[in-house]
Parts: structure tokens; C-alpha cells; sequence
């Protein structure tokens, strides 16, 4: 996560104090990443190290206000004009979980893989409500449409994301069945079954919510 962009971009329509920005932030990420004030005044110190903003007096409460200079704002563009890099991804700790219970002695994987679907679900159906809820806030036309549809956009991610996790670990667990048996093991005993982790009418779902929720 880039806090350092993403307070250039808070900082692009105007002067902003610290507290502002982490409010700000918070705001538009639905503080699915949140930050305490501490690593906003820490960025904000490297940003005006390195000339991308500058303290510019204070508001009326006596809060140091901030400003984007042009080397900022040519490094916010250039940010928005570079791909995110995935030659290099980041450290994912399921799949080192997962990676690293191959073999261990005592580990059962596949009670691993359905234990952390079942909250990989979870996690997706409470996605889709926040994302009915976002919708229906948007289509009212609130106040805050603006962060509503960010924060819509970082709710979609998410869904998308946790959809992903869940097939992949049917897939694996699909796979040690079959490498089981091309071994000649006999797999471990599977959990009691349970609903399949991604169903075809989530879409439907998610959109028979929103229009439950949009208001008259």
C-alpha cells in the first residue's frame, strides 16, 4: 500500500493538516487500510524531505497545513500512469500457510484449506452486504457519493479477491486428492460437506439486495 501517493492525491485538491488526511483516507478506503496520525506525519516529513510538499502556514485552530508542489504532483502522475508491478508479488501468508503444511508432521492440509474457506466465505458474504449498502447509498445521491463510490470500488476488489482465494483452495484441495491417489495414498477423511465456496448467483444476489436496500 502506497501512503505516500495516496496523501498526494488527498493533497491535490488543496492544503490538508495531518489529522485531515488520515480522516480523508480512511474515508475514501472505508478504512479497510487504516492509519494512525503517527505514520501520517512520518510520510508527510519524507514527502517534504524529498520536496513533494511543503508546510504552508496554519488554519484557524492552529493545525501545519500541507501543499502539493509541481515535483509532487509529477510524481502523483506519474504513479497513476504506472502500472502496479506484480513481477515481484507480494508475500502472501496463505500461501506460505499452505506451502509450508506440506509435509509437516501432524499438519492436516485439507483441514487447513476448508477451515480457512469457511472463513474466506464468510468474509465474501459480508463484502456483498457492504457492497449493497454502498450501492444504495450512491443511487440516494448522499452527501458523500464521492467516497462512496471509491470506498464501492475497494468493496469490489475485495469481493473479487476473496472469490479468487476460495476457488483457488477447492482447486488445491482438489489436487492433493488426485496426487493422493496417483500415489496410492488414501486421502484423509473430508470434512462434513459444505456449501460450495463460490456460488453462480452471487451477482444476482448482491444486485436483489441493492434493490431492496435503494431507497423509495
Amino acid at each position: 500500500m502506497s501512503i505516500r501517493h495516496g496523501l498526494l492525491a488527498l493533497l491535490e485538491p488543496g492544503p490538508r493538516y495531518g489529522s485531515q488526511l488520515r480522516s480523508e483516507f480512511e474515508s475514501r478506503t472505508g478504512a479497510t487500510w487504516p492509519l494512525n496520525v503517527g505514520q501520517v506525519y512520518t510520510t508527510l516529513g519524507r514527502l517534504e524531505r524529498d520536496g513533494m510538499v511543503v508546510q504552508d502556514g496554519e488554519d484557524e485552530a492552529g493545525h501545519a497545513l500541507y501543499v502539493i508542489t509541481e515535483k509532487g504532483r509529477a510524481e502523483l502522475r506519474e504513479w497513476f500512469a504506472t502500472p502496479v508491478d506484480r513481477s515481484s508479488p507480494p508475500r502472501d501468508e496463505l500461501a506460505i500457510k499452505l506451502a509450508m503444511a506440506v509435509g509437516t508432521p501432524g499438519v492436516d492440509i485439507r483441514a487447513v484449506i476448508q477451515s480457512q474457506r469457511r472463513h474466506s466465505v464468510k468474509a465474501m458474504q459480508d463484502y456483498t452486504r457492504l457492497k449493497a449498502q454502498a450501492l444504495a447509498a450512491i443511487e440516494g445521491g448522499g452527501s458523500q457519493e464521492r467516497d462512496d463510490v471509491a470506498w464501492l470500488l475497494v468493496l469490489e476488489q475485495l469481493i473479487f479477491q476473496t472469490e479468487a482465494e476460495a476457488r483457488w483452495l477447492d482447486h488445491c484441495e482438489m489436487r492433493l486428492i488426485r496426487l493422493s491417489a496417483t500415489a496410492g495414498h488414501t486421502p484423509s477423511p473430508a470434512a462434513p460437506p459444505e456449501e460450495p465456496a463460490v456460488q453462480p448467483s452471487t451477482q444476482d444476489r448482491t444486485a436483489a439486495s441493492a434493490r431492496r436496500t435503494r431507497p423509495a
